[in-house]
């Protein structure tokens, strides 16, 4: 079992509402998560299953019930395997494929995976079609389903190197959106019909892990089309790329400095207040970190990628940071971080430097089933900042958070 409450508080950052201001700027709310897992395992055979409910305090209803994960997965003594049903992603860093689990709700996917791990090397390809409901004589059309895409085909290669603390891995994803309109009464339906686009995202990613210092590195591409939520598409051509060096001299403490790279769309309509600039693209070039763990990567807050841009482009991201981290005591854990962040494009008129943020946060283990952490965010943005994101409150963003997590074994049995 895996029983969370979450709180959070913040202020500053709110996006405007045409040309008025928020009546409150702030917001406050409680959260709770409960987990159900049940395992089982025999030689060769592996089902996992977790039902999870999360909900606001205070709501009415039922917000969410869901079966997060339950796969079965069956292997062999060579190393081959093949695991099928609803299953929480993660490859490497988690910066492409990852479940975000930060979000409360996290990600899963329901999907075939085969593979063969053994001797340093592992293979997995993932196979996944989605679709709304069981239609048997109606089309295909795949809208407001729990993924983004409908179809999806994964390659992922790793290899360690022996006897040497260096680690890497190849990814390639295909995946099949949906796009047109599927109301053939719409006055849309004749130059926008429905058809399944496709984006590509391929890259590498490297892991060099000597005793006191990890280094780590990657880089991927996006191609193909991205579909917009008119349903139509364009076609995507963008990159993003980073490097991480963390050392730890002892147990007790480390450091890491890093940087990220994320392209952007060349031009971005920056005015202020009232509706954009109306601008012809005929390429995106932002790119879009689709299902990684974002919050792990760019600020707790995620100020970029979860929470959109005003007009469905994107200026990218430059991320540099440096950070501390600490264990006081064996429970207690601390950290903080600085980031300097700026756009990866030119911008009319505006410099390139969003802002910076300073992170601080704390983790205290109670005992091996019972964890507090608590965290606050300040981020003092420019006026780039405050034109990006249509917020009044964006040069003075303020965020804080706890988690108390309880996962008790309820009980375990073996025959």
């Amino acid at each position: 079992m895996n029983f969370m409450t979450h709180g959070e508080t913040c202020g500053g950052g709110l996006p405007r509402a045409g040309d008025s201001k928020p009546i409150e700027d702030r917001s406050h709310f409680l959260m709770g998560r409960l987990r159900l897992n049940v395992d089982y395992e025999r030689p060769g055979l592996q089902i996992h299953a977790i039902i999870q409910n999360k909900a606001i305090w205070g709501a009415s209803g039922n917000q969410s019930l869901n079966l997060y994960e339950g796969w079965a997965k069956v292997t062999a003594k060579n190393g081959l395997f093949a695991q099928l049903g609803r299953i929480a992603l993660s490859y490497d860093d988690e910066r492409a494929i990852g479940p975000n689990d930060f979000s409360i709700a996290a990600k899963s996917h329901d999907a075939l995976r085969v593979g063969y791990e053994g001797y340093g090397h592992k293979l997995h390809a993932i196979l996944a079609y989605n679709q709304t409901s069981d239609q048997v004589y109606s089309s295909t059309y795949y809208d407001g389903g729990a993924q983004p895409y409908k179809t999806m085909q994964t390659v992922w290669y790793h290899y360690d190197v022996p006897k040497f603390p260096l680690g890497a891995s190849l990814l390639f994803m295909n995946m099949g959106m949906q796009a047109g309109i599927n109301d053939t009464k719409s006055s849309e339906y004749k130059n926008n019909p429905p058809s399944t686009v496709y984006q590509q995202l391929y890259g590498a990613y490297i892991n060099f892990h000597p005793k006191h210092l990890t280094l780590e590195g990657s880089y991927y591409r996006q191609g193909g089309k991205m579909v917009f939520p008119n349903k139509k598409y364009m076609p995507i051509k963008a990159s993003m790329a980073s490097v991480k060096a963390t050392v730890t001299p002892t147990d007790k403490y480390g450091f890491t400095l890093g940087y990220d790279y994320l392209s952007g769309d060349d031009y971005v309509p920056v005015a202020y207040g009232g509706p954009l600039v109306m601008v012809r693209h005929d390429e995106i070039g932002g790119f879009m970190p689709l299902y990684g763990s974002r919050a792990k990567f760019y600020g707790i807050m995620d100020y970029f990628y979860e929470s959109a841009y005003t007009n469905n482009f994107t200026p990218g991201l430059q991320n540099v940071y440096l950070g501390i981290s600490g264990n006081p005591t064996s429970k207690l854990n601390c950290s903080a971080t600085y980031h300097y962040l700026a756009v990866a494009t030119e911008l009319s008129g505006l410099n390139r430097t969003l802002g910076h943020s300073i992170e601080v946060q704390a983790s205290y283990q109670f005992t091996k089933d019972i964890s507090l952490t608590a965290a606050y965010t300040q981020m003092m943005g420019t006026e780039t900042m405050d034109r990006l994101k249509q917020g009044e409150g964006s040069k003075r963003a303020r965020w804080g958070w706890f988690s108390l997590v309880i996962s008790p074994s309820l009980f375990t049995t073996k025959w």
